[in-house]
């Protein structure tokens, strides 16, 4: 094989492959009552290579995987990367027919599955005549661990380039039909490694994987403490108790969350977290959604003295930016500067850059690229500049200081009356109130103006909708083409696993 680079190729197995030699009985993973050392992780990762390899897989063969956060999902992407192949996670919550969607389209040839989810692959698995195999054991699949007992635990000794995909990742589809990015070895090894040196990840330290490691971001953060030499501690469903026992019971350091994870903590009480004892967490790092600044408020006060970052990133982009502890009060709002490596270019409506004090669309150029679209070349050239800026859609402001602040996605952009208004500025004042949870803003058809401002929200407890008192309320902080002209309320905004509200499900008031 010919290499894109000199010296040993960047590889997501590294890490575990170094740790097994280095601290082989350190703790590398937590599950409830179960763990692996490294020892056990690099053996079973190893053996999971060759089950994969005596299904006469090839090098360069696409396996999926419909895992949630458990102990084996660090063996399997790690096996996998081992075997030369490629990770294609499948959501767990998806639908038969989604799922179905993403096997077809990736061209899986084998299905890793947890047994309770067999239902989700089965049927499309067999259509397309790949084999499923089962984690807890099932009727229609090859057992898992069988697989593992019966295969070498001699490391293959396969090479990669570091530029191929360790995995494909499809979209949320918040906007359309999925996609599946495709992300190297070489853009989440770096991840890992800086990772490991701005939020604390790596030898020595604690982790835990909140978010669901299906997701890009879940992954990232899920699996950059085995690759670093630290421990990760599962959360196999989102609970803010339970994932206040794992910080409790095993002196977790660091937590990557999202903001809907902050607001469920609140929402347990002062009392709930002041009980418990987390002095061993030093930092929190929040990503996949905006934090209104007065969640972000409340973090820093209810965890005192911890570094608080907020990080802005895509699955195309990796993390572009982020806001360090520093700058977290003096700059509301913001999502920092660009992350290690990463260079920024914002475009305004007219094509030309615009500096500080601009709006615009934001383009991104760092190793963390991804590779493209599988199967999708129009789509990544449609997102791709010529000389290797990455945009996801997203739009931005930038302050007097060249901070980045996010105002919304070109595709929510209201047009009302030739004005442009940005949902997320909206939002941001909408949550402010004390009668609103959460809050969604989109554009409704109008025929005087084009589109007209429509606000759909998440009342508290007990709270019934007062439009006058909340138009009144963005009156003072917003000016009056702002203000939403539509109202609703809704039990809850539809979220995907990443924490984004996924608008198109989100019915617009008549």
């Amino acid at each position: 094989m010919t290499l894109t680079a000199f010296g040993a190729p960047l590889n997501i197995a590294n890490g575990v492959r170094e740790f097994a030699r280095a601290t082989p009985d350190a703790t590398a993973v937590i599950d409830g009552d179960r763990s692996l050392t490294y020892r056990e992780l690099g053996d079973r990762a190893a053996r999971w290579a060759n089950a994969l390899i005596d299904l006469d897989l090839p090098a360069g063969a696409h396996v999926a995987v419909c895992v949630g956060n458990r102990l084996e999902h660090p063996e399997i992407a790690c096996g996998i990367a081992m075997a030369a192949m490629t990770m294609i996670p499948v959501n767990p919550r998806y639908t038969p027919g989604e799922a179905r969607f993403i096997l077809e389209h990736a061209e899986a040839r084998a299905v890793v599955v947890e047994a309770a989810l067999i239902g989700l692959v089965s049927e499309a698995a067999a259509d397309l005549g790949i084999p499923v195999v089962a984690i807890d054991g099932a009727d229609a699949a090859l057992d898992y661990e069988a697989a593992l007992a019966a295969a070498s635990p001699a490391a293959p000794e396969r090479v990669v380039d570091e530029s191929e995909p360790f995995c494909i990742a499809y979209t949320s589809g918040t906007t359309g039909q999925p996609k599946g990015v495709m992300i190297s070895h070489r853009s989440r090894t770096l991840t890992f490694y800086q990772s490991a040196a701005e939020w604390g990840l790596g030898n020595g330290r604690v982790s835990l994987a909140v978010a669901p490691m299906y997701h890009g971001a879940g992954f990232a953060f899920g699996y950059a403490p085995v690759f670093t030499g630290g421990t990760v501690v599962m959360l196999p469903k989102w609970s803010p108790e339970a994932m206040l026992d794992l910080v409790e019971r095993h002196g977790v350091q660091s937590v990557f969350l999202v903001p809907a994870h902050a607001q469920m903590l609140r929402a347990l009480g002062a009392e709930a977290i002041a009980s418990r004892d987390l002095s061993s967490l030093d930092t929190l790092y929040f990503n996949a959604a905006a934090l209104p600044w007065e969640l972000k408020q409340w973090v820093m006060d209810t965890f005192p003295g911890r570094a608080v970052h907020e990080l802005y990133g895509s699955t195309e982009s990796g993390i572009i930016t982020n806001l360090r502890p520093v700058d977290m009060a003096r700059k509301p709002g913001s999502v920092g500067q660009p992350w290690y490596m990463t260079e920024i270019r914002v475009v305004g409506a007219d094509g030309t850059i615009v500096g500080n004090g601009g709006t615009g669309e934001l383009f991104s150029r760092s190793p963390y690229l991804m590779r493209g679209y599988f199967k999708n070349p129009e789509a990544t050239a449609a997102c791709t500049t010529d000389d290797g800026f990455v945009t996801c859609g997203d739009l931005v402001r930038l302050d007097d200081e060249g901070y980045v602040h996010i105002v919304g996605r070109v595709s929510d952009m209201i047009v009302s009356g030739g004005i442009n208004v940005y949902p997320r500025e909206i939002e941001d004042v909408l949550v402010t109130h004390p009668d609103v949870v959460d809050a969604c803003v989109l554009g409704a058809p109008s025929e005087q103006w084009g589109e007209e401002v429509a606000a759909i929200v998440v009342l508290a407890a007990g709270a019934e909708l007062d439009v006058a008192a909340l138009e009144a309320h963005c009156r003072e902080r917003l000016a009056g083409f702002k203000v939403p002209r539509r109202w609703s309320t809704i039990e809850a905004l539809p979220r995907n696993a990443a924490g984004k509200v996924v608008k198109r499900d989100v019915p617009v008031p008549a």
